[in-house]
C-alpha cells in the first residue's frame, strides 16, 4: 500500500540512518485532540517510515560495521548546555584539543593524528565535507546529533585522516508543526537567544529554520566572540520513491584574535589566565561561510537505493592581530622576563568547494551469501586563496609588558609576507561490499580509486607548480556476530590525504599517506533487574607517512619526511545504574609518537624518534552520570560530569614543555516548570581548576575557562 506523506512526521534516530520520518495515518476514522494536555489517538493507525540514508554506509548498521561508531547525542547536547562543536567532542576520549588558530576554528586530534595544525581540522555535515577552508566555530543549534567513525576507513570515504572521520547530522524538517525559543545568559556576560521551528508546508512539503545569535564576552581581557547564524531547510516528497532535501546554512562570526598567555621556565602561573597580550585596537577578525546541500533519494524497489547529493561551500576570514614573536633570537621576554616581542600580522583567507556524490546501494543474494552492496562516485572542486601580511620589526619593537599592559600604542604598517592560490580537482570511485557468509560471520570488502589534480600558483614569487596522482585505498574487514547481543570484528584499512603547499623546488608535496588495523567487541543487553547496557572496545595500531618536515639540505623549506604511529585502546560503555540513573564512559590510551627522526618544519630542530606528538594525551577518560527526577513528580533531571585529560607535551621542538594534566567536574540540573517552559542550570569547572587546554609553544598557551555558570529559559511549542 503507498501512502502521501502526512503533515504528522516524528524525528527519531536510527544507527545506519539519517534519520526517520514516522508519519501516523488513522485508518477509517480520524484522530482528534480534546485539549492541548489529552490527545486521544485512534487505536487502529498504520505507519510508515521514510528513511534517509547515510552517506557512505549503505544499508549496514553501526553495530555490523567492523569499527568503533561513538554517537554523541541531542540528550547530551541539551543536558551539558553545550553550543560549541568543538566541546560536544571532548566527550569523546578518543579526541583531543589542539592549536585552534587564536581562538577562531575548531581543531582536534583522533586518536592521536591532529591535521594541519595552520588550518581547521576537516570533518564532514551529512556526508558532505564542511571542515576545508575557514569556517569559523562550528555551532550547535542545527545539529541533531555527531558521529565519531574511527579508523581511516578510505576504501569509501577516502582522503582522510588515519584516525577517523567525524560526521555531523544536522536537524531535519518535520511535517508535524513543533519548536522552541531559549535563552540564555552566563559569567563573564555571555548571552544567547536560540530558535527551531519545524512545520508540514503541504501534504507533500516540510520546511525548518533554525539558528542562534550571541555576545559572548570572556573571561579573557577584552576578548568577545559574537555570532549570528541561521539555517534553513525544506524537504519535498516528489512522489512515494523519490524526495528533495534542500539544506542551507549561513554564519557570521566577530572575535578578536587570541594567542592565550606566555609561560616562563614552565611557570604555568607568570601571568593571570585573564591576561591578555594581543592589542584590543587590532578590531575583530570577521569570518564569513554559507553552504549549500541538495540531497535526492530515489527508491528504486525494495531492496534497492539511490542517492544523489551536491554540496556548495564558501567561506573568508579577514582580520589583524598581533602574536607573540616565536623567535628566541627576536624575543625580549628571554632577555628580561617582561618585555613580550610582537608581529603584527594580517590574514586575508578564502575558500570555495563544491561537491558532487552519486551513489547507489542494495541488497543481493547468490546461493547461500547475501550481499551488501555500496556502490558510487564521487567529486569536488576546491580552491584556497591564502594572503598574510606581517610587520616584523627588530628584539623589542611592536612590544607589550606582560605584568602591566598597556594598549593602544601605535600600530605598525603590515608588508605582504606571501599571497598564494590553491586549487584541488578529485574524482573518486569505490565499491563496498559486506557478505553474510554465515548467520555468525560477515566478511567485509571494500576498495576507493582517487585521481586528483593540484595546482599552486605563488603570487608573490610569481611561480606556478603543479601535480597529478592516483590512489588505490583498501578495506577488508570481519564481523563474527557471537549473538544478538555480542560481537567481534577485526579490520586493516589504508588512506591518504593531499597536502597544500610547496617544496623548495616549488613542487606540490606527495600526499600523506596512511594505513590503520583494528581489532574490537560490540556488545548490548541488559543486566540487573533487565537495565540495559551497551558498549565497545577497540585496540588499535595505525600510522602515517609523508608528514610535512623541514628539509634537512634546503634550510628554510619543508619536504615530506615525517612518521608517526599511534597504538592504543578505548573503552566506550552506556548503562542504566538504576531505573532513574543513567551512566557513561569513555576511556583512551594512546601511545603516540614519532616514527622516526625528523626535522621541525618552522624551526629546523631535530625530533628523535619515539618523540610525542603536541597536545595528545596518553590517557584521557569521561563519566556522566545522569538522574530522573520523576519519583519526585519533577520531569526533569540533575546530574554530573567528570574529565580527566593526562599531561600533553606543549611545543614540540622542547621536550621540557609539558601541558600539566587536569580534571574537570561540571553539574548540570534541567526541569519542566509548565508543559512548554523549562530551565536548566549549568556549572562548569565546579573546583574551579587552573588548566591549559592547548598549547602550540610556550608563549602561545590557551589557558582553560575558570569556574563559570549558564542559565537558559526554554519554550517549546
Amino acid at each position: 500500500m503507498t501512502f502521501a506523506i502526512p503533515k504528522c512526521a516524528m524525528l527519531t534516530m536510527g544507527a545506519s540512518l539519517l534519520f526517520t520520518l514516522n508519519s501516523a495515518i488513522a485508518a477509517g476514522s480520524q484522530t482528534t485532540q480534546a485539549d492541548s494536555n489529552d490527545v486521544q489517538a485512534d487505536e487502529n493507525i498504520e505507519r510508515i517510515t521514510i528513511q534517509y540514508r547515510q552517506a557512505y554506509r549503505g544499508n549496514i548498521a553501526s553495530e555490523e560495521q567492523p569499527q568503533a561508531i561513538t554517537m554523541l547525542e541531542q540528550d547530551l547536547i541539551q543536558d551539558a548546555g553545550l553550543t560549541r562543536f568543538q566541546d560536544v567532542l571532548d566527550f569523546s576520549s578518543s579526541i583531543g584539543r589542539q592549536n585552534n588558530g587564536g581562538g577562531l576554528w575548531d581543531s582536534f586530534s583522533l586518536r592521536g593524528f591532529p591535521g594541519n595544525e595552520n588550518m581547521p581540522s576537516g570533518y564532514l555535515i551529512n556526508g558532505f565535507n564542511g571542515g576545508r577552508g575557514f569556517s569559523g566555530h562550528r555551532d550547535l543549534s542545527n545539529v541533531e546529533y555527531v558521529e565519531i567513525l574511527k579508523g581511516p576507513g578510505s576504501a569509501v570515504y577516502g582522503r582522510s585522516e588515519p584516525g577517523g572521520t567525524v560526521n555531523i547530522v544536522t536537524k531535519k524538517p518535520q511535517y508535524q508543526t513543533s519548536g522552541y525559543l531559549k535563552a540564555s545568559a552566563g559569567s563573564y556576560d555571555q548571552y544567547r537567544i536560540e530558535g527551531d521551528f519545524t512545520t508540514g508546508l503541504t501534504d507533500d512539503v516540510a520546511f525548518r529554520i533554525n539558528g542562534a545569535l550571541q555576545e559572548y564576552d570572556s573571561f579573557r581581557d577584552h576578548v568577545f566572540s559574537d555570532k549570528k547564524i541561521i539555517t534553513p531547510s525544506v524537504r519535498w516528497q516528489i512522489n512515494d520513491k523519490s524526495s528533495l532535501l534542500y539544506e542551507m546554512e549561513y554564519l557570521k562570526q566577530e572575535q578578536l584574535f587570541d594567542r592565550g598567555i606566555v609561560v616562563l621556565n614552565n611557570d604555568f602561573n607568570t601571568v593571570p589566565r585573564s591576561r591578555y597580550l594581543g592589542e584590543p585596537d587590532d578590531g575583530p577578525t570577521v569570518v564569513e561561510a554559507s553552504g549549500h546541500q541538495l540531497t535526492y533519494d530515489y527508491q528504486l524497489n525494495d531492496d534497492w537505493v539511490f542517492v544523489a547529493g551536491y554540496n556548495y561551500r564558501d567561506s573568508s576570514l579577514e582580520g589583524y592581530s598581533s602574536d607573540a614573536e616565536l623567535s628566541e633570537s627576536r624575543q625580549s621576554l628571554y632577555d628580561d622576563g617582561t618585555t613580550l616581542t610582537r608581529q603584527r600580522r594580517y590574514r586575508d583567507y578564502e575558500s570555495v568547494d563544491n561537491t558532487v556524490r552519486f551513489e547507489l546501494s542494495g541488497t543481493l543474494d547468490t546461493g547461500f551469501i547475501t550481499h551488501n552492496i555500496l556502490m558510487g562516485a564521487d567529486a569536488y572542486y576546491y580552491e584556497l586563496k591564502t594572503a598574510l601580511y606581517r610587520y616584523r620589526g627588530e628584539k623589542g619593537d611592536y612590544a607589550i609588558d606582560i605584568h602591566n599592559p598597556q594598549y593602544g600604542g601605535p600600530q605598525p604598517e603590515v608588508s605582504l609576507m606571501y599571497d598564494n592560490n590553491e586549487t584541488q580537482k578529485a574524482w573518486g570511485v569505490y565499491l563496498q561490499d559486506q557478505m553474510d557468509l554465515t548467520d555468525k560471520w560477515k566478511l567485509h570488502l571494500g576498495a576507493r580509486f582517487d585521481q586528483y589534480k593540484q595546482s599552486i600558483a605563488e603570487n608573490l614569487k610569481g611561480t606556478f607548480s603543479e601535480q597529478t596522482d592516483s590512489r588505490v585505498s583498501p578495506k577488508i574487514g570481519l564481523v563474527y556476530q557471537m549473538s544478538d547481543n555480542v560481537s567481534f570484528y577485526s579490520s586493516y584499512s589504508e588512506g591518504f590525504l593531499p597536502l597544500s603547499g610547496t617544496d623548495y623546488a616549488g613542487n606540490p608535496f606527495d600526499p600523506e599517506e596512511s594505513k590503520s588495523t583494528e581489532i574490537g567487541m560490540k556488545f548490548n543487553g541488559s543486566w540487573f533487574d533487565d537495565l540495559p547496557f551497551s558498549g565497545s572496545v577497540a585496540i588499535f595500531d595505525a600510522e602515517k607517512s609523508n608528514i610535512l618536515t623541514s628539509d634537512p639540505v634546503n634550510i628554510g623549506f619543508s619536504a615530506t619526511l615525517g612518521e608517526a604511529k599511534s597504538t592504543g585502546v578505548e573503552v566506550d560503555l552506556t548503562a542504566d545504574l538504576t531505573e532513574d540513573l543513567q551512566a557513561s564512559l569513555s576511556y583512551a590510551y594512546l601511545n603516540t609518537r614519532t616514527a622516526n627522526e625528523m626535522i621541525n618544519p618552522d624551526w629546523g630542530v631535530l625530533i628523535p624518534e619515539g618523540s610525542p606528538l603536541v597536545n595528545v594525551p596518553e590517557n584521557t577518560a569521561n563519566v556522566m552520570l545522569k538522574h530522573d527526577l520523576y519519583a519526585l513528580s519533577i520531569d526533569g533531571h540533575i546530574g554530573m560530569n567528570w574529565r580527566y585529560i593526562d599531561k600533553r607535551l606543549g611545543d614540540s621542538v622542547d621536550p621540557s614543555f609539558v601541558l600539566p594534566s587536569y580534571q574537570l567536574v561540571g553539574l548540570f540540573a534541567n526541569a519542566y516548570i509548565t508543559d512548554k517552559l523549562s530551565v536548566a542550570v549549568n556549572i562548569d569547572n565546579l573546583f574551579d581548576e587552573h588548566y591549559v587546554a592547548s598549547s602550540y609553544s610556550a608563549l602561545w598557551v590557551v589557558p582553560g575557562e575558570p569556574r563559570n555558570f549558564k542559565v537558559s529559559v526554554k519554550y517549546d511549542f
